[in-house]
């Protein structure tokens, strides 16, 4: 039963949920949370289904076991897929957003919505992100009434985590499989492996779709640091302003505003300092959602 199915019986009965990420690590692609959840008195069955940490299972298999619980009536699940260019905006952005906290928002969303529809959940379970103790305080004040068992590996531990576990992997490979690169330069490509850093397929990619001014195609997390070294030799870029300097009184002439580099490496420069809004501009600026700036 996915998120948006009626709602069944057995949800005003106490139930429980566990919630899980696929993606947290690659460059390209988004990152994507699952839970699932059923009620406490399904957990037994829950347990023979044959759920398993979703890394130790071949795609084949994961595919089979996503399309059976998606079938089972006594069984929720719900997704959050969080887009490569929204992950980059906020860890690039000037009150930055690391990876935990957008992490710990996904799972309070997907928390937020299964008790939003009026499922009874009085248990979730939960793989760590960052210290277990501290995260489990965190989700323990946003929902008062649930009982939170935070724990690294829980995917391994606890089956209702292992089926979230697979609901996320599958929703982030199937996102992978069916994207359509924005970007329309000649020669691209969708031969990028398995996305993670340290694939040799997925390194080649990078460098044969790497621009020297538009930096990346917007399936890639321009705030990894991966992406510093291919752009040693990056193209400064200056543009004039097409906002006032309102606060310097300014009211008639334009600024122009230097970019101290492209905004999309995540390399230990001042990312901040190529924050722009792109109004007007290039399509790459406007989706990567630069801010203009008026200070330096």
């Amino acid at each position: 039963m996915s998120s948006d199915a009626p709602l069944p019986k057995w949800a005003s009965e106490p139930c429980i949920m566990g919630i899980d990420e696929a993606g947290r690590g690659p460059v390209l692609g988004p990152m994507v949370y699952g839970c699932l959840y059923c009620a406490v008195s399904y957990q037994k069955t829950l347990a023979c289904l044959n759920f398993a940490d979703s890394k130790t299972l071949k795609a084949e298999k994961r595919e089979e076991i996503f399309d059976s619980l998606k079938s089972n009536s006594s069984i929720g699940w719900a997704v959050d897929v969080i887009d490569p260019k929204e992950l980059s905006a906020k860890m690039l952005k000037k009150n930055k957003i690391n990876l935990n906290e957008i992490s710990h928002d996904s799972a309070i969303g997907l928390i937020a919505r299964v008790l939003g529809m009026g499922v009874l959940l009085t248990e979730v379970y939960v793989d760590t992100v960052g210290d277990a103790e501290k995260y489990t305080i965190k989700l323990s004040e946003r929902f008062p009434g649930v009982k939170f068992v935070v724990a690294k590996k829980a995917d391994s531990l606890y089956s209702v985590v292992s089926g979230a576990s697979i609901v996320a992997k599958v929703t982030r490979d199937r996102a992978l499989h069916g994207w359509v690169l924005e970007e329309t330069a000649e020669k691209m490509h969708r031969n990028f492996g398995s996305g993670y850093p340290g694939d040799p397929e997925t390194k080649a990619w990078l460098e044969h779709h790497k621009h020297p001014v538009f930096g990346f195609p917007t399936l890639v997390r321009f705030s990894w640091g991966t992406c510093t070294s291919y752009f040693k030799d990056n193209v400064e870029v200056l543009w004039e302003s097409d906002k006032v300097d309102e606060e310097e009184g300014s009211c008639s002439r334009k600024r122009q505003l230097k970019l101290s580099s492209l905004g999309f490496t995540g390399s230990k420069r001042k990312v901040e300092e190529v924050e722009s809004s792109g109004k007007g501009r290039c399509m790459f600026f406007q989706t990567r959602k630069l801010e203009q700036m008026t200070h330096f």
